[in-house]
């Protein structure tokens, strides 16, 4: 494998999904695509598809500044930000599988206050408020 850009970046979840939606909304009226490039359309449409079930969606690059300015406080990488901002955990056990060596870089109080950051700062999963509504239905009917 070869390095082709060294100052290339990692981008986050919403950063992918807004491209996608740009280049989605101007190749309408293009002339026919030739194969390549439908396999590329399939392969923009099922990252979408995946995209649109997670927060990202919901997630606007004043939320991403103003979460990365609440998490500058703690000693986590470019990447461990990056994959707390895609991933959004809600569990101190999340957090752990995210920060590397997390119990020697993070204390108990420190992955708490993270954690409520995170609940403060990002939207939440659509997909996990649907979930939660559609169990507290079913709870109501079991009773």
């Amino acid at each position: 494998m070869e390095v082709v850009d060294e100052s290339a970046s990692m981008l986050s979840n919403h950063e992918v999904y807004t491209l996608l939606t740009d280049i989605q909304k101007g190749q309408h009226g293009h002339r026919k695509p030739n194969k390549n490039q439908q396999l590329l359309a399939t392969v923009s449409y099922s990252t979408l598809k995946y995209l649109e079930k997670t927060p990202c969606c919901q997630q606007s690059p004043d939320i991403i500044h103003k979460f990365m300015v609440a998490i500058e406080s703690f000693s986590l990488t470019k990447a461990e930000k990056l994959q707390l901002l895609n991933h959004r955990p809600t569990t101190a056990v999340e957090i752990q599988l995210i920060v590397e060596e997390s119990e020697e870089r993070l204390t108990e109080d420190q992955i708490d206050k993270l954690l409520a950051i995170i609940a403060s700062s990002l939207p939440s999963d659509p997909e996990e408020e649907v979930t939660e509504g559609s169990g507290a239905e079913y709870m109501q009917v079991a009773e």
